[in-house]
């Protein structure tokens, strides 16, 4: 078997070559024209940007918050302090003293008393 493909050779009947292959479109021999460390931080930057962006609304919803609460204790103390002073006025609504100088400021007088009225400028 091995004469007869010699003797082939030599009567002249070339052997055939397998075809050439043909490179594929999408292989490259050199380096890649996408930098992926690039894409990795630009996609690494989008992602830190969505996630302060997430906390961006609770975070104005705790100031606002903040400064509501504020402003009510300070109301609260405001009427806390209007509550005492009504406290105290009822307190001594019952004593005489008291009751006799709210009737003045009424234009009431006491028994016994004479009214009498003065028109014009006081001091003047």
């Amino acid at each position: 078997m091995a004469a007869s493909a010699h003797a082939a050779r030599r009567a002249g009947t070339a052997r055939r070559r397998p075809a050439a292959r043909k490179a594929r479109p999408g292989a490259r021999s050199g380096p890649s024209r996408i930098k992926w460390d690039r894409v990795g931080r630009v996609a690494l930057t989008l992602v830190l940007a969505a996630v302060l962006y997430s906390y961006l609304n609770p975070s104005i919803n705790f100031f606002q918050t903040y400064t509501g609460t504020t402003a009510a204790k300070a109301k609260l103390h405001v009427l806390l302090k209007e509550n005492r002073q009504l406290h105290n006025r009822i307190q001594s609504a019952d004593d005489p003293l008291v009751i006799q100088k709210e009737a003045r400021a009424q234009g009431m007088v006491a028994e016994g008393e004479t009214p009498t009225v003065i028109r014009g400028r006081l001091g003047g």
